[in-house]
């Protein structure tokens, strides 16, 4: 084998309400929206995930096929530096990388055996697009996982960043108490780049089988309309 190339190939998919980019929470345990993961051959079999039901939390890491084969550069603008300052892309969790890689630390609801399918996942805090190739899973560990006084850098100073969210109640009605929680907290998180400070422009996201459609000033996000999409 060439030791400058190395072969991988999806173990899983995970299946999540984002549909597109934009929204998706900006790390893993931000906005607690549940997801399934459900294992490709030969990963079908149990004993892949005997014992992982004892374990509260795992890191996933995974493909980011939407970027796959995007040009290379040394330096990426994260969109909470304003998207005009630029640091070195191994200093940033950009899906923009040499080798297309991410990872991502979620809670573990519960592991189920389907006699169908095999193994199913629950989890959540999930920031991954829907039908997004998982790689490989290793269970949490606390004791060696867990830095509490870790340098946060340049990311520290944003994550306090949180919006007012204003949904009339209309538009509250279309989701289930559980999706209107996650609705709420994805929007809280500010999707908008930094750079982007319009309170005239109008923004929608897509979230399972809905397009919200909202707008944001003085730090408050004010939802417009939820309009169900075309199957």
């Amino acid at each position: 084998m060439n030791k400058s190339e190395y072969t991988m190939r999806p173990i899983a998919c995970i299946h999540t309400d984002y549909r597109e980019k934009f929204g998706i929470p900006r790390q893993s345990g931000l906005v607690p929206s549940k997801a399934t993961i459900t294992f490709y051959p030969p990963c079908v079999n149990a004993d892949y995930v005997r014992g992982l039901e004892q374990f509260s939390h795992i890191w996933l890491l995974w493909y980011f096929s939407e970027h796959a084969g995007a040009p290379l550069h040394a330096t990426v603008r994260p969109p909470r530096l304003g998207g005009n300052t630029r640091v070195g892309v191994f200093a940033s969790r950009s899906p923009f990388r040499p080798n297309p890689i991410g990872l991502s630390c979620v809670s573990l609801l519960s592991v189920e055996m389907v006699p169908e399918t095999g193994p199913v996942l629950t989890v959540s805090g999930a920031d991954l697009l829907d039908g997004t190739p998982i790689l490989d899973i290793k269970p949490y560990l606390p004791y060696a996982d867990c830095i509490p006084d870790a340098a946060g850098g340049y990311a520290e100073k944003q994550k306090a960043h949180l919006l007012d969210v204003q949904i009339p109640e209309e538009c509250e009605n279309s989701f289930s108490c559980d999706s209107l929680a996650t609705v709420r907290e994805l929007l809280r998180q500010d999707p908008r780049p930094s750079y982007q400070d319009d309170p005239q422009r109008i923004y929608g996201l897509r979230f399972a089988d809905k397009n919200i459609r909202f707008r944001i000033e003085n730090n408050t996000v004010y939802v417009l309309e939820v309009i169900r999409n075309d199957p």
